[in-house]
């Protein structure tokens, strides 16, 4: 089922929540919307599902406008934050309530009961109730019952946010082994970029009731389109400077920016018409700095530049460094840490590739839009 918004609001009052949406899920993808807190995901997943009235615009499942069918016309699955099992009933029969409603045969019940229970692996568990399962199994029971109507299409509402790291791992790798099972369109709600970059066959990223950049989890992370959005998928570091130089041949473009760390050269630049005297906002990954710890190891050869060790975090493959120039704040990552431990305040050598050095418009607002 491919599902598209086009120019949908949502108001409540004066307040927009969703503000001109204008989005193509195609059919049988795991499409994310991942936002901070506030910034219309979840009003947009209800209007999906009709708990949400469209203020304005259209709805439409494979062509056909739906803005104003019944919920319960939709054909949507749903699977909540607090999963909404009932405590007294067992799996199975929480997983035939939904077939209970639609007056199936007892044939087509048991059948589908067994194929949900296959796909999610709950088999051994059928007869238990909600309170003698695990949080990852209560999970999967929401999913089997949404999965057992046979929907058009999947909304997930935050599924993983009450459960423990471990068990937020193993769902994720249970929820895309169900998806490929089933290949049902599905959109997944979340504010975690983890979730959202592991899973996803494609996101899209809102903040204040907007889009900002929709696209592969691979393209988001490495072509985000503004400063926030490079925040906000995955680390990075962003430092203002103004382009001194830019030289365009056969190779490509290559440009030189003016920093308070010294002069970034750049051959990766998301600027329509970069010039001479423009400001704007250098992206930098973490993991693409290469910090020279050892003295015994070679120095950097690209951009290279001399900041200050100012806190190093060991997390066993990898460190966390954070350097320091004045004020401004770089942070690094170094994997499989050498055992050589430089005191704070060392000046150590750093370099960059110029590919590695993405610039970006200017921003100044670069809070969640809340």
């Amino acid at each position: 089922m491919k599902v598209e918004f086009k120019d949908v609001y949502k108001r409540y009052g004066k307040v927009v929540a969703v503000e001109k949406l204008n989005l193509l899920i195609e059919s049988g993808a795991l499409h994310f919307l991942l936002g901070p807190s506030g910034c219309g995901k979840t009003t947009t997943l209800r209007m999906l599902a009709g708990l949400e009235e469209v203020s304005e615009g259209h709805l439409l499942f494979d062509g056909k406008d739906v803005t104003h069918l019944p919920a319960a016309e939709r054909g949507i699955g749903m699977v909540f934050q607090n999963y909404a099992l009932w405590p007294h009933m067992t799996v199975q029969k929480n997983i035939e309530y939904g077939l209970n409603l639609r007056k199936l045969s007892p044939e087509i019940k048991k059948k589908r009961v067994t194929e949900v229970l296959g796909i999610t692996q709950l088999t051994p568990f059928k007869d238990r109730l909600p309170g003698q399962l695990s949080g990852g199994q209560q999970q999967r029971v929401a999913l089997a019952r949404a999965l057992a109507i046979e929907p058009s299409v999947l909304l997930l509402d935050e599924p993983l946010s009450n459960l423990d790291a471990k068990l937020r791992h193993e769902m994720r790798d249970n929820i895309t082994r169900i998806h490929k099972q089933t290949g049902i369109t599905t959109l997944y709600v979340t504010h975690d970029q983890k979730e959202a970059l592991s899973m996803g066959t494609s996101i899209t990223v809102m903040r204040a009731g907007r889009t900002i950049q929709t696209g592969s989890p691979r393209d988001l992370y490495t072509r985000p389109a503004t400063p926030f959005l490079a925040g906000f998928i995955g680390e990075t570091n962003l430092i203002p400077g103004v382009i001194t130089s830019v030289n365009r041949d056969t190779a490509g473009t290559s440009i030189t920016v003016d920093t308070e760390i010294g002069s970034i050269f750049s051959t990766n630049s998301q600027l329509k018409e970069p010039k001479s005297g423009q400001k704007c906002m250098i992206s930098i990954r973490p993991e693409m700095l290469q910090i020279r710890i050892d003295p015994s190891s070679p120095e950097p050869s690209k951009n290279k530049l001399r900041l200050a060790l100012d806190r190093l975090t060991y997390l066993g493959e990898s460190e966390q460094i954070q350097l320091k120039h004045g004020s401004l704040l770089v942070r690094g990552s170094v994997f499989r840490p050498t055992s050589h431990m430089p005191e704070e305040g060392t000046l150590l050598s750093v370099g960059v590739e110029p590919s590695d050095v993405l610039l970006l418009a200017e921003e100044t607002d670069l809070s969640s839009g809340t």
